[in-house]
């Protein structure tokens, strides 16, 4: 590499271009996905969902926000597999047990005070660029919402997508 010339790929992909410019009329389209869980740090994979919604728009590049409005809940990115699930779901287990005692839990009987920490710790959301109508993610990285409430819940996660056509 020419020394005085920066490297941008960042030791990704040294193949992938540097820059890419696109540019057109700026839309913003709003989406809303319903779905139930299992609770207890159930995990959900909403890549194939978000993959269509983003193409749906008829964009060509822009971002992709996926966000939870609530407290309980939290989006990630994961290799939704098993093991790795399993792995995501046992470490919560021993960084904010369920059993702790959390003051949330004096102050309301619905004893998910756990339920609150573990998705303070992750977010609400993330947000995703996109190009030729397709999200940029890593060959193994899946976009997941994780359920840490105590029960069974139905669950809504906006995805908004900004970008030209």
């Amino acid at each position: 590499m020419d020394p005085g010339v920066a490297d941008t790929t960042h030791g990704e992909d040294p193949g992938m271009p540097n820059v890419d410019t696109v540019s057109g009329q700026a839309h913003v389209v709003t989406e809303r996905m319903c779905f139930e869980t299992q609770g207890n740090a159930d995990v959900v994979d909403l890549t194939p969902e978000v993959r269509r919604l983003v193409r749906a728009t008829g964009l060509r590049a822009g971002t992709v926000t996926v966000f939870f409005p609530g407290a309980t809940g939290a989006v990630t990115t994961l290799e939704f597999e098993p093991g790795v699930v399993q792995d995501f779901q046992n470490l919560f287990d021993r960084v904010v047990p369920q059993l702790e005692h959390y003051e949330h839990n004096v102050t309301h009987p619905d004893m998910n005070g756990h339920a609150h920490v573990r998705a303070g710790l992750l977010g609400p959301s993330l947000v995703f660029p996109f190009e030729d109508g397709e999200i940029c993610l890593g060959r193994w990285q899946e976009i997941c919402f994780v359920c840490f409430d105590n029960r069974p819940r139905e669950r809504t996660v906006i995805v908004q997508t900004f970008g030209v056509v």
